[in-house]
């Protein structure tokens, strides 16, 4: 918007050195035709509500050449204040930007030796830094298969495969911490690599029944049904790998001559990966909340972005385009469809209005129930499934199998069955469409995150279920549960497989036939049914959910990431032969599908709710006094003051200092200050944010003006 410079420069609307103005106008100041511009009434209406400050900004030197002579610089001074932009940074033609860089060019020789180095290395610089991006982007995983999916399908599909490469980033790199503070040294301690060695204190005060743990390894001969059972299950030979927290039975480790506290180490990386995970979401998020907030704005906007702004230039196949098509024109169909939602809910009258309530009320009572019913169907589930997995070693694979993944299946269940009761229930409350697709979304976030709260509360119930007073003892269920942690890892780990299990077998088992009945056959009803529809929202929700597991599980099942990094890996290749294949977008997608800031966001709730239950099992729950590092604590948390004893007396004081109501009272006023002071910072931003939105619609005024007055001076000369 610099060409358009009514209000800052009242010399007429100028580009390229040219005046738009009527001949008469030209040759003489042309003070009462500038006064009747729209943006110098309204200048004089706010000079008269804010007093004389309007002159005083307007007598100061405008554009670059009155700020340097404002403030005194001539060109060497003011290159020491800021660096001058580049040729490439400025937006100007072709030509122009040759003059400039000839200018500039011209002006270095007239700077000193130590300017001109400066000047030289800060360019050389640059270079380099660009050449290293550039070279880091064809590093980048999936570069060419996100850029091709982007061209055939657009932004929207391929915001969900870059999401679903973060998410496989994240991963391994919460693999590598762990790996490499938890299982690493655990490894060559046990082993004795590099003249390591560790230790096993017994716990102390502790009956000797609650030490008591028999993994149920592989011993003697053994079927291939049972290797196959104990994968899936992580029973079995895989109960005693280290891929299950009953491994890290270590109490402290000697790595050459330096003390290794594994219960320290592997407390401090779970809170390590938890802060990397808040981190890494927030900073991604951050630029999409702030792209939000720019393009906040009302319908008429809206509307003139969509019809103006609104293609997808990346899209080039054909299919990809109409559809496109479609989707705009869904839109805007559902822009009027809300404009007319609204003013029908303006005329309602009072006994409307109590009707439409009284329908919402009587459905989201239903959706309760339905709530209530899929989890009192997990926790029924998991009882079962624990109370009888210990007594079915004598049944057939099959039963033994359908028994152990029992509580996974009743919540894949859930959560296919839940959304469709609630997508047809919708319809009768009568919102916009807009709101039903996110009244929607977050039902079906709510299923699927608080399945696995029911799953775990399940079975916390069942191991703080003690009836007997050695049960007591121990503070646990020692007989059914005799290394907890181990137990929850194995029922986290049978929900990452088996929701692996459910997607590869819809996309072969499912979406595979659907294409090719739809394409050979031509029976109207499967035409009808056509091929299935990629949904955005839906695949999101099934990766948000595999990560919370993932979350959750971590602490009971330190390699967990990694086996999560390989599912989302797999996963990739699927969605994408099936997207290309067997799927077609659809035509009805979210609009926040375009940005990941709705991902980052969902994700974000996903991570805040598994702190829950890490939370009271790290903080409440007591640990097992037969297995894992901290079986010598009465809970993991115990480690920490545990070992803040051990620290030296002036900084044990700090510490506790710093967790004394005296320190943290007014750390907390300070914080309050603090959000203020940033909230009022919001607010003023927003505020200057406004300010620019009316000067842009006050030039666009301007130049309509203009133009007719232009127009009026070439029909009457």
């Amino acid at each position: 918007m610099s060409g358009f410079g009514a209000a800052a420069e009242p010399a007429g609307w100028q580009l390229s050195g040219e005046v738009f103005l009527p001949e008469e106008t030209r040759g003489a100041a042309p003070v009462g035709f500038l006064q009747q511009l729209p943006s110098y009434q309204s200048a004089l209406r706010r000079r008269a509500t804010a007093g004389g400050g309007t002159q005083e900004r307007r007598a100061a030197p405008q554009g670059s050449a009155g700020l340097r002579a404002a403030a005194g610089l001539g060109p060497e001074e003011e290159d020491d204040q800021a660096a001058a932009p580049t040729a490439r940074e400025c937006p100007l033609t072709m030509a122009e930007k040759r003059r400039l860089r000839v200018n500039q060019q011209a002006d270095v020789k007239h700077l000193s030796g130590g300017k001109q180095w400066r000047r030289t290395s800060s360019k050389s610089l640059k270079k380099v830094l660009s050449e290293v991006k550039e070279f880091s982007s064809y590093l980048t995983l999936w570069r060419h298969d996100i850029h091709s999916i982007e061209g055939k399908f657009g932004t929207g599909i391929q915001s969900y495969f870059s999401f679903l490469r973060f998410l496989v980033l994240l991963n391994f790199i919460i693999f590598i911490l762990m790996f490499s503070f938890v299982t690493l040294p655990s490894i060559i301690a046990k082993y004795g690599m590099f003249n390591s060695s560790f230790a096993k204190i017994p716990p102390k005060n502790i009956e000797s029944h609650c030490t008591v743990y028999e993994p149920s390894g592989t011993k003697g001969l053994t079927y291939f049904y049972n290797y196959l059972k104990d994968l899936l299950s992580g029973t079995g030979f895989l109960e005693v790998t280290s891929l299950f927290y009953g491994y890290y039975t270590i109490d402290a480790a000697w790595i050459s001559i330096m003390r290794y506290n594994l219960p320290l180490a592997y407390l401090l990386a779970t809170f390590a990966y938890l802060a990397l995970s808040l981190i890494w979401i927030i900073s991604r998020s951050l630029e999409g909340f702030k792209r939000n907030l720019v393009h906040a704005e009302d319908q008429f906007q809206s509307y003139c972005n969509k019809v103006f702004a609104g293609w997808d230039f990346c899209i080039t196949d054909p299919n990809a385009a109409r559809l496109k098509h479609r989707s705009l024109q869904y839109e805007l169909q559902t822009d009027l469809e809300e404009e007319r939602l609204k003013r029908k809910i303006a005329e309602r009258t009072t006994k409307e209005k109590l009707r439409i309530y009284s329908l919402r009320i009587f459905i989201n009572v239903i959706v309760l129930a339905v709530l209530l019913g899929c989890f009192y169907s997990i926790y029924r589930a998991t009882v079962f499934s624990q109370e009888n997995s210990n007594g079915v070693s004598n049944m057939n694979f099959l039963v033994n199998l359908l028994v152990q993944y029992l509580p996974s299946i009743v919540i894949t269940t859930a959560n296919m069955l839940a959304p469709l009761i609630f997508s047809f229930l919708i319809r009768y409350e009568d919102y916009s469409p807009a709101f039903e697709i996110r009244m929607i979304l977050l039902r079906c976030v709510f299923v699927r995150l608080a399945s696995i709260g029911v799953l775990l509360f399940s079975l916390w119930s069942q191991i703080s279920s003690c009836d007997t007073d050695k049960c007591k003892a121990c503070g646990y269920n020692y007989e059914l549960y005799p290394c907890w942690e181990s137990q929850v890892g194995q029922e986290m780990y049978k929900l990452m497989i088996f929701d692996f299990i459910v997607i590869l077998a819809v996309t072969l088992f499912v979406d595979f036939p659907r294409k090719l009945l739809v394409t050979h056959c031509s029976c109207k009803l499967l035409q009808w049914f056509g091929l299935k529809e990629f949904q955005i929202s839906d695949n999101v929700l099934e990766m948000i959910y595999g990560q919370t597991i993932c979350w959750i599980g971590t602490f009971f099942s330190p390699l967990l990431p990694a086996i999560a990094t390989v599912k989302y890996f797999i996963i990739f290749y699927i969605k994408k032969v099936s997207l290309i294949h067997t799927q077609k977008p659809a035509a009805r997608p979210f609009r926040a599908s375009s940005s990941n800031f709705f991902f980052l966001l969902v994700l974000l709730i996903g991570l805040v709710l598994a702190l829950i239950p890490l939370g009271v099992s790290i903080a409440y729950i007591p640990s097992s006094k037969a297995c894992g590092p901290f079986r010598n604590f009465n809970t993991s948390w115990a480690v920490v003051p545990h070992t803040v004893l051990e620290f030296p007396k002036p900084l044990q004081q700090v510490l506790y200092g710093i967790a004394s109501e005296a320190f943290a009272v007014p750390f907390f006023m300070i914080i309050c200050l603090v959000m203020f002071y940033f909230i009022a910072l919001a607010r003023a931003h927003q505020r200057v944010a406004e300010q620019l939105k009316e000067q842009l619609a006050m030039e666009g005024r301007d130049k309509q003006f203009l133009i007719r007055k232009i127009t009026e001076a070439q029909r009457h000369p």
